[in-house]
């Protein structure tokens, strides 16, 4: 892992900010923490009103042509991603100042998204306590090994490895699994309480008698060409998206000795830089290593950091055609510090 930047001479408020170690700029970062109660509820009701309005006409437009129905449903997964990050907001409490609001609107917006809100809420805040951690891997990441652990395996542990990090079983099973099955139960959280058995089970409950109006009102046509196709694309766009937010070349990983969470955060996320239509889609996610930084910042104020702190605009910076070679990266190389693919390793061994 990197390490952390040497500070630099004279007195700190003239330091360059190219001088900042990792925790410093955690600590600049806060002043951006502050949400703007009327611009969260603008993000919210320009997000959330064209989604039941596409579905609806998607809905009348499956009497005229299903294809068209189709093809608004799969425009309308957009929205529906987008609704996730604002929910993922919630789950950070930097929506609202209200932690409790903040809560309830994660619930109902899970309901939308598959995604009991508790549950991933609790598993998402392991993610960013253990990003770039080698030593507890395991709970809400991409299931990585290193060289070393990969050469150790035998042929069936390779096999499964390689099926795994597989393009179309990551991108498309994965997905499918993930927010249609997975996330029925509180998978890694069976026995950390009742909390998340009610989470999970009353974000069924709701989308059980959700699909059930639908199905009555509408039949299965519905369900099948204006339901699935949203929820599949938005799905798979969700895992493209988090995948490329860690599992770059020059991302970072390290032992617990040599690791802290803010290194981590800084030099194992990644911006991932997007044209103006797909940034406003994926709520600034792509601004991760500031997010992972400083996670309390509304998603709508991250482009105001990077406009601040040009450093920050160009540190870990990925553009979207250089994010599609980080599909072909499989294993972490802990002596040269990079993510390889298995053609790398193999060349490396020999």
């Amino acid at each position: 892992m990197p390490q952390a930047q040497a500070p630099c001479d004279g007195p700190a408020p003239t330091q360059d900010a190219a001088c900042l170690s990792a925790s410093e700029w955690t600590r600049r970062l806060t002043r951006y923490r502050q949400p703007i109660p009327a611009r969260s509820v603008f993000e919210l009701a320009v997000t959330l009103a064209p989604f039941i309005a596409i579905w609806a006409v998607a809905w009348w437009m499956l009497s005229i042509s299903t294809a068209l129905a189709v093809a608004l449903a799969l425009a309308n997964a957009a929205f529906l991603v987008r609704l996730f990050i604002i929910q993922h907001d919630c789950g950070h409490g930097s929506l609202f100042r209200d932690r409790r609001l903040c809560d309830w609107i994660g619930r109902g917006l899970g309901v939308l998204t598959l995604t009991p809100y508790d549950v991933w809420r609790r598993t998402h805040a392991t993610h960013h306590a253990t990003t770039g951690n080698l030593d507890r891997r395991g709970v809400g990441d991409i299931p990585t090994l290193t060289v070393r652990e990969y050469r150790e395996k035998g042929w069936l542990g390779r096999f499964l490895y390689r099926l795994l990090r597989n393009p179309v079983v990551l991108f498309g099973v994965a997905p499918f699994y993930s927010f249609f099955l997975q996330n029925r139960l509180p998978v890694q959280l069976m026995r950390s309480g009742w909390r998340y058995w009610v989470s999970a089970m009353a974000t069924n409950a709701a989308i059980g008698l959700a699909l059930g109006v639908i199905v009555w009102l509408g039949g299965w046509d519905v369900l099948f060409f204006v339901f699935l196709p949203t929820m599949l694309l938005g799905a798979i766009a969700g895992m493209w998206f988090f995948y490329v937010q860690h599992q770059f070349e020059e991302t970072s990983w390290a032992h617990e000795d040599d690791w802290t969470i803010q290194e981590a955060a800084l030099y194992g996320s990644s911006h991932y830089d997007l044209p103006g239509i797909l940034r406003w889609i994926t709520g600034n996610i792509g601004v991760h290593h500031v997010h992972h930084l400083a996670s309390r910042i509304p998603f709508y104020r991250l482009p105001e950091v990077i406009e601040d702190h040009e450093i920050l605009a160009n540190t870990r910076r990925i553009t979207l055609w250089q994010s599609f070679r980080c599909a072909r990266l499989h294993l972490w190389d802990e002596e040269g510090g990079r993510l390889l693919s298995f053609a790398d390793a193999r060349a490396l061994s020999a």
